[in-house]
């Protein structure tokens, strides 16, 4: 008899509205593995921020509120896959923000360059995965 762990969605509140039109979970945890989504700078107004560091910021927040629903946090994260419009123009930019939430020990991490995101205006798309616990062992 085999045993399997379950696996479980996680929809913040904030996200349902996502969730609902889109039909994606912001994160997926089965045992102690989280992949999250990738998440975007875009205000509540669905409007990207000014630039790479504004939506940076917003994307990493996002990141934070998924991963703590999901029982971890930005310490637990252990793969970054990140999606650039400027990828040769703007990663200064963006490894200052990144530097801003993730601290060492760093995370594996892959930027990809792109032509286009979901959105007209948005130049960052940030996806993990996170081990829940891992920042504590």
């Amino acid at each position: 008899m085999s045993t399997s762990t379950p696996r479980q969605s996680i929809v913040p509140h904030a996200f349902q509205a996502f969730h609902d039109t889109f039909h994606f979970s912001p994160a997926t945890r089965v045992g102690d593995l989280i992949w999250v989504s990738g998440q975007v700078g875009v205000d509540a107004q669905m409007q990207p921020g000014a630039g790479m560091r504004a939506q940076a910021r917003i994307a990493f927040e996002s990141l934070k509120l998924v991963l703590e629903a999901a029982g971890a946090s930005l310490a637990d994260v252990v793969e970054l896959t990140t999606f650039h419009t400027d990828l040769k123009g703007e990663l200064q930019d963006f490894i200052a923000v990144k530097d801003e939430y993730i601290a060492p020990s760093y995370p594996s991490w892959s930027a990809v360059g792109v032509t286009e995101l979901a959105l007209p205006g948005l130049c960052i798309e940030i996806r993990a995965v996170a081990v829940a616990g891992s920042a504590r062992r």
